[in-house]
């Protein structure tokens, strides 16, 4: 008898214990980055009514108290890159955090072609130079956190993850597009760069979209949302809920985002809902305008649909959002692969955006030509472009995927040289040309660049309804 309720209150004592300690958000972990230079927030749960105490390798201790659910949150400051640094957290039990590296932090986040990692699927898809990639990846000051794939009805506070510096072993099954850009980032920066990654293939933008950005712009999805039966991972709100809310608000210093496939049947909608998903998560993460890059969706036999047009949805959210910018990928689509093996030069494509526009980089360009007037002569277009300082060139390609219309609307294909830096289309089958379009169909090989080698966007000149 005495033994048994000796058990008893052992087991007592520990679920007392259990209950007791102090918890934190997965990402607050051994071998994470935090963002430098900045206010970031710190969050967890203890007993209600319990003082916390924070003590960073780095700075002066912070103390808050949890609220009477045990919920707690406080601000540190964080100081210039470095580290490895640890960070003290005491309530009614007490956590340390080692190995603490201060630097840059980015969300990386979209469908398959930014999950793809380098190990490829398994099915014969490959991502191109990933054995030699990986195998030079060891790198203390680049870690990455994957958050596994889930999804929800409601917002959830937790995720399920862990930071991980990078070694071949992690670099094979981490986010190709993001590992690159990470790469490019921490070896021109000096500095360590943590990413987050949360993507999962086959899913629309509105799945990572809130509640309330869907239920205030896009009443269309709001069956789908308040529908709890058939709730899937594609369902309206399921991958913000249960992927980006639990990220929020962790310090971050932008994002890059790589999606659009799922979207391509409804592009008009898709101009609409991406950049009101961009301004909702920067309301939710209450940090300004942070810098936002994408990637353009690559060239692929679609079929009936033409994706040109999501493209071009795409290239109108760069051009009217502010603080955004686009990798295009043109030039390195695959016919018959909606995944294109081709990821390092997307994530370094990004990189340029980054290195130039956030972090003041000068000397580099960041952007391809971008559309923006044309001048009829006689039976010739001429074309100028944006992002093209030092002009254009086609790096010894055929120029090609060009059509053109005159006032019957019917577009044919068309010849195009470069003349002393600008562009001339014509066609003999077109007297008097009134419109131009370029790669305006799924799958083109890009052959227009600026002399930096970043690719045109497909463009075309009218607005036509078809």
């Amino acid at each position: 008898m005495k033994s048994t309720q000796l058990i008893i209150l052992a087991f007592l004592l520990i679920t007392i214990d259990s209950i007791a300690q102090i918890k934190l958000s997965a990402l607050f972990s051994d071998h994470m980055v935090l963002q430098r230079n900045s206010l970031i927030d710190i969050w967890g749960t203890d007993k209600p009514n319990t003082k916390i105490i924070v003590k960073p390798d780095w700075g002066e201790k912070v103390t808050t108290t949890s609220d009477n659910e045990g919920k707690w949150k406080l601000q540190l400051k964080t100081s210039n890159a470095g580290g490895p640094y640890a960070l003290s957290i005491k309530g009614s039990s007490k956590v340390i955090i080692n190995d603490v590296l201060l630097g840059e932090v980015w969300i990386c986040s979209g469908q398959s072609n930014m999950e793809r990692t380098f190990r490829g699927n398994g099915k014969g898809e490959y991502v191109s130079e990933s054995n030699k990639i990986v195998s030079q990846s060891t790198n203390p000051a680049l870690r990455m956190f994957k958050v596994k794939n889930n999804f929800s009805s409601t917002p959830l506070d937790t995720c399920i993850g862990k930071w991980q510096q990078s070694t071949p072993e992690v670099t094979l099954n981490f986010s190709a597009v993001a590992y690159s850009y990470g790469k490019m980032l921490q070896e021109t920066l000096g500095v360590p760069v943590g990413l987050i990654l949360s993507s999962v293939g086959g899913t629309p933008a509105e799945a990572w979209t809130n509640k309330k950005t869907l239920n205030e712009g896009f009443p269309v999805f709001n069956s789908k949302i308040n529908k709890t039966s058939n709730f899937t991972r594609s369902t309206p709100t399921a991958l913000y809920n249960a992927m980006i809310h639990p990220l929020i608000p962790f310090a971050i210093k932008g994002v890059i985002w790589y999606q659009g496939e799922t979207n391509r049947k409804d592009p008009e909608q898709y101009a609409k809902l991406f950049p009101a998903l961009i301004k909702s998560w920067r309301e939710e993460w209450g940090l300004g305008e942070f810098p936002f890059y994408f990637v353009q969706i690559a060239p692929f036999e679609y079929g009936e649909i033409n994706s040109a047009f999501l493209r071009e949805a795409q290239l109108k959210t760069m051009l009217s959002t502010p603080n955004t910018g686009m990798a295009v990928t043109l030039d390195i689509g695959d016919e018959f692969c909606i995944h294109p093996p081709i990821k390092k030069e997307v994530g370094e494509r990004l990189g340029y955006w980054a290195l130039a526009k956030t972090y003041g980089m000068k000397g580099i360009q960041f952007s391809g030509p971008v559309y923006k007037s044309m001048m009829i002569q006689k039976d010739s277009v001429y074309l100028n472009f944006d992002y093209a300082p030092d002009g254009i060139c086609s790096f010894d390609k055929q120029l090609k995927d060009f059509t053109i219309a005159g006032s019957d609307k019917i577009f044919h294909k068309a010849n195009a040289s470069i003349n002393k830096g600008r562009l001339v289309v014509w066609s003999d089958s077109v007297a008097a040309p009134i419109a131009v379009r370029y790669g305006w169909k799924n799958y083109v090989q890009g052959s227009l660049y600026n002399v930096a080698g970043l690719p045109a966007s497909s463009f075309r000149t009218d607005n036509w309804n078809e």
